[in-house]
């Protein structure tokens, strides 16, 4: 793609939007180091331009937000990937039976001869998922599929433009506090009550962490340092800008499905994984006559063209270590997103907290993820 065809524009935003898709300081005024770094990779800025250039392009849409990416499934409770057939004739109508139910987070229609709606099941106790399958079944009348993660080797959904800091290599996580993982599996109260403020982002302002401390009552301190220990105990994937793929150009979503070997899965996803395009990489169960595969990698493209050659290049890796036939992948791509509303975090965390009372309301809104392979 060139520079003119980018959808962003100006130079400093596409520096922006790659330099911080993760790595941002937690430290009480973290724009200033942030914008120092850009200054050092010849980006003239400082932190009040930062952060009015990351506010414009929150109001545009081009970002869905700045903060901490929440690892939901490290937060607690459960969530699965689900693939069912709806019949042509009654496709809207089985859509808007999955979709009425709360626990359905993503929903998308994919290009397949028979599984043709994908969805996500987010729920606090595992054993609810077979609830709500069963639920669905009953009121569509179509079998489901379920395709728990079995392992994950990826999930790492940067969307990098054209312009400076073409890596996106910009890592200033190490400026924040010393703090020590714990092997904790719940969580406190103040700290639920910290995952609902910031899943959907931080405030756009110059002293996010502190905003949020005075949000949910505690100390600046203790927000720095439970959000750098979260990154550490990978309760949070990362924290920094969040982009919107589809305002960036990353239109085509390819669901990539292969019958790999059992014996070569562990040396397969990690060679898939190291693909920088590949967002999402992990190894599924087969469903015995309906669903032969079992290794799920999505990639994105800004056109036909590169998600076509981007499939190639995931083919051609596989073929490094089995002779991968016509029969043993496909792509799925997305022709419609008929939901998308975020992993809903508040049951989840309240059923995980140690004493399920918290210091706050909770908003009971969501969080983004990426378990949706999206």
């Amino acid at each position: 793609m060139t520079e003119d065809a980018d959808p962003l524009s100006d130079r400093v935003d596409r520096a922006i939007v790659n330099a911080f898709q993760g790595g941002f300081p937690v430290v009480e005024r973290p724009l200033e180091p942030a914008a120092a770094a850009l200054r050092e990779r010849g980006i003239d800025i400082d932190a009040d331009e930062l952060l009015a250039r990351v506010r414009a392009m929150d109001e545009a849409g081009t970002l869905t937000r700045f903060g901490a990416l929440v690892n939901a499934e490290a937060i607690g409770g459960a969530a699965t990937l689900v693939a069912m057939h709806a019949p042509p004739e009654r496709f809207d109508e089985v859509a808007e039976q999955v979709n009425a139910h709360r626990e359905v987070a993503h929903n998308y229609e994919r290009e397949h001869p028979h599984l043709n709606m994908w969805f996500v099941v987010s729920v606090a106790d595992a054993d609810r998922v077979r609830e709500v399958l069963d639920e669905i079944e009953a009121e569509t009348g179509q079998p489901t599929y379920n395709l728990p993660k079995q392992q994950e080797f990826r999930v790492e959904a940067k969307f990098l433009v054209d312009g400076p800091i073409p890596e996106g290599d910009v890592d200033l996580s190490d400026l924040g506090p010393d703090v020590t993982p714990t092997d904790r599996d719940h969580l406190t109260p103040a700290e639920r009550d910290l995952v609902l403020a910031v899943q959907d982002g931080l405030p756009l302002t110059e002293t996010p962490y502190a905003d949020v401390a005075a949000e949910i009552d505690q100390p600046t301190e203790w927000v720095l340092e439970t959000l750098q220990r979260f990154d550490r105990e990978e309760k949070v994937r990362r924290v920094g800008v969040v982009p919107n793929h589809y305002a960036l150009g990353y239109t085509e979503n390819g669901m990539t499905v292969w019958n790999v070997p059992d014996d070569l899965v562990d040396e397969v996803g990690p060679a898939i994984a190291s693909l920088d395009f590949v967002t999402h990489c992990y190894e599924r169960p087969r469903h015995e006559g309906v669903w032969p595969y079992n290794f799920f990698a999505m990639t994105h493209g800004r056109s036909e063209a590169e998600s076509a050659e981007r499939v190639e290049q995931v083919r051609e890796r596989m073929a490094e270590f089995w002779d991968v036939g016509e029969d043993d992948w496909d792509t799925l791509f997305s022709t419609r997103i008929l939901k998308k509303t975020g992993i809903r975090l508040d049951e989840r965390a309240d059923a995980n907290t140690e004493d399920g009372d918290s210091t706050g309301d909770g908003p009971g809104a969501s969080a983004e993820t990426e378990v949706g392979d999206d």
